[in-house]
């Protein structure tokens, strides 16, 4: 291998949304997740939503006002 050319591999501390925290080997010296082994729905067996930018209530209050054209009927 080339001298200088690759990126130092340190260990790093991963952080995850739910509070759990690990170490492991990478590139960076510090990553964040939203979701983990620990607390992803697949894993624990438990329906959960995992929306992080609100999606899921932007979508429902813009459905419960009916802005939506393809819903609005024509006034005849």
């Amino acid at each position: 291998m080339k001298e200088g050319i690759h990126p130092d591999y340190t260990e790093t501390t991963v952080t995850c949304g739910c509070g759990i925290s690990f170490t492991t080997r990478s590139t960076r010296s510090e990553l964040k997740v939203d979701i983990c082994s620990s607390c992803h729905p697949f894993y624990t067996g438990k329906l959960k939503f995992v929306d992080t930018a609100g999606r899921i209530e932007k979508f429902q209050n813009k459905f419960k006002q009916g802005s939506y054209a393809s819903l609005q009927r024509d006034k005849k």
